[in-house]
């Protein structure tokens, strides 16, 4: 700990020079585009994987649609409750900013002024509890979804803002959040997505339009042929 709050192990420090001294010698559209993708874009494209996870599962059996549902909404909630966790933690370990300790940076965020503490990075946490989240709904989006995690600290790491212990920590704090409170997160959105499901006015949020849940055991889905009307069936 008290290495994270004065700078770092040294292998640290030279990863950071290392990988941040290559935004020096790329053009500077490239250190553009990183900067926004590294600071917007890939949470956005995180975000657009669970919608398009949250399509296809809507045309799912109605038992795979609520536990796929349900995963889709602990990935954010995951997401909210681990940056809150990384709020005490930056307080506690209270490791400045490398570019306050160290010179020669190239900062791709000069504007923003990054006067918080470093240890841990909320945006690897975030992208990975939200990848980690995706993965227990959706196997194949869900290593997408790590692997832009992965590549999200890389980015911070390479714009400056972060020691790759910071992205490390992150991805490890996402990634436990999720795992860790599953079980007892899916035990109680289950039950609550099941019964959105079989809500005549909310229910095409888990459901797709043309699918009709299953009936009860022992009453007929569609009539016999030839019985179209009620007073038929009757007959």
């Amino acid at each position: 700990m008290a290495g994270l709050t004065t700078g770092g192990p040294n292998v640290d420090v030279s990863l950071l020079y290392e990988i941040n001294g290559l935004a020096r010698h790329a053009p500077s559209g490239l250190d553009r585009a990183v900067g926004l993708i590294g600071e917007y874009g890939i949470l956005l494209a995180l975000v657009l994987l669970v919608l398009w996870c949250w399509r296809g599962a809507r045309r799912q059996d109605e038992a795979t649609a609520v536990e796929t549902f349900a995963a889709l909404v602990w990935a954010p909630l995951a997401a909210g409750i681990a940056l809150l966790v990384n709020i005490p933690l930056r307080e506690l370990v209270g490791r400045p900013r490398p570019f306050r300790q160290h010179a020669g940076l190239e900062v791709l965020e000069p504007g923003l002024g990054k006067s918080d503490f470093s240890f841990v990075s909320d945006h690897a946490t975030l992208a990975m509890a939200l990848g980690v989240g995706l993965f227990i709904a959706n196997r194949k989006l869900g290593f997408i979804g790590i692997g832009l995690a992965l590549l999200e600290g890389a980015c911070r790491v390479y714009m400056g803002v972060h020691y790759p212990t910071d992205v490390i920590g992150g991805l490890a704090l996402g990634t436990a959040v999720v795992l860790l409170l599953a079980p007892l997160a899916m035990a109680l959105l289950t039950p609550v997505v099941r019964a959105v499901a079989r809500s005549p006015r909310v229910g095409r949020l888990v459901r797709a339009k043309d699918r009709v849940l299953a009936r009860p055991v022992g009453l007929a889905q569609t009539p016999p042929p030839g019985l179209t009307r009620e007073s038929d069936l009757a007959a």
